[in-house]
């Protein structure tokens, strides 16, 4: 029975409850994909994608660390001599500024989960 209390307590506690956040760190780059390598982010910091436009040139992105108080603000960034506009979108995960995840994914999984736990503990 304790360990079933242990696994719903488990699956119920949020990612990122650890303390240390990390997230995805990709340089500027015009490039579609960035796969990045991971990093650990500081107490006031979020990770963030950062997606930038410029007139008649396609979209550039980074991603990394930010702090928390420069989230969803748009900025002007040069890229190759370029001056674009980026805006820098923040999440709360652990690495959820990795790959795309579809909407709805993570409340999905972690309701799934919650529910599971909870049959386990009427069993």
């Amino acid at each position: 029975m304790v360990l079933r209390w242990l696994l719903l307590l488990v699956i119920a506690l949020p990612l990122g409850t650890t303390g240390i956040k990390n997230c995805i760190f990709c340089e500027l780059t015009d490039s579609a994909t960035c796969p990045g390598i991971p990093m650990s982010c500081g107490d006031d910091e979020e990770c963030f994608l950062g997606q930038g436009t410029a007139p008649d040139l396609g979209p550039i992105i980074n991603k990394g660390c930010i702090q928390s108080t420069l989230c969803g603000r748009q900025e002007p960034v040069t890229y190759q001599g370029v001056t674009y506009s980026l805006t820098s979108k923040c999440c709360y995960d652990q690495l959820c500024n990795g790959a795309s995840v579809p909407a709805g994914g993570r409340v999905a999984g972690a309701a799934t989960g919650l529910a599971l736990g909870t049959l386990l503990l009427l069993h």
